[in-house]
């Protein structure tokens, strides 16, 4: 058994961008998660360029495509972040909500409310050879109108399971088994520390880890190699509960 570990660079742009310099730079940061044995990186180009630019995603677009792995792109499903996609061709679009005055995605995607919009976007992202994940809550009927609409992975948000909110653990659990019943891949991100990956890790068909914010605080002290080095083990010590 493994679990794909993808990190998300997001927030080294982020401190990149608050002194307005080239450095630290995202794509550095990739080939040290991948060196250090990362399966993928993950990146998420917001409507506001709060973090990741434009120049970031075609860099990690061109560095993935040379080492054959994975490139994740998360994006609001909108018309120009489909434009970019289908440019651009990373392996999977992770498609999520987004608003401007958000610190950080705050929930799931409402995927049963998403019409004919949503579904033209995702038909979009499938025609040009891009994969499509959501990225919801550990909701039914969320499952399964992401399976109807041609998606191969669901991303569970595990924000809540962050905060400690009651049940959520079980939840989770559920919608991985009923994810995993309809074909679909199952992925987890969202406020994930080596403190909680274990137990989100011993849920069976767990197939893949989104992780960022808690990658780039801990390398702050360890280093990026250090710090993917650290979340590993900590998969590990999932796995051995499976």
């Amino acid at each position: 058994m493994s679990v794909r570990l993808h990190i998300n660079v997001d927030h080294v742009a982020t401190l990149r961008n608050a002194r307005g310099t080239p450095y630290p730079d995202p794509v550095r940061a990739a080939q040290e998660c991948l060196a250090a044995g990362a399966d993928g990186i993950t990146a998420h180009l917001r409507e506001d360029r709060r973090h990741i630019g434009d120049h970031d995603v075609e860099g990690l677009g061109r560095l993935l495509r040379d080492v054959g792995k994975t490139f994740n792109f998360e994006m609001a499903a909108t018309d120009e972040m489909v434009a970019i996609a289908t440019r651009v061709k990373p392996n999977v679009c992770s498609l999520v909500p987004e608003r401007r005055e958000e610190r950080t995605t705050e929930g799931g995607l409402d995927v049963v409310g998403g019409g004919p919009a949503l579904a033209r976007r995702v038909r979009a992202l499938l025609d040009a050879g891009v994969h499509v994940s959501m990225f919801i809550a550990a909701d039914a009927a969320q499952i399964e109108a992401s399976r109807a609409l041609g998606a191969i992975q669901v991303e569970l948000h595990t924000g809540e399971y962050a905060h400690g909110r009651e049940g959520e653990l079980s939840r989770l659990a559920e919608g991985a088994r009923k994810a995993h019943a309809l074909g679909l891949q199952v992925a987890a991100g969202h406020g994930l520390t080596q403190d909680n990956v274990p137990a989100i890790v011993s849920i069976p068909f767990v197939e893949e880890l989104n992780i960022g914010h808690a990658v780039v605080a801990d390398a702050i002290f360890v280093g990026m190699r250090g710090a993917v080095h650290g979340f590993r083990d900590a998969i590990g010590k999932g796995l051995a509960a499976r």
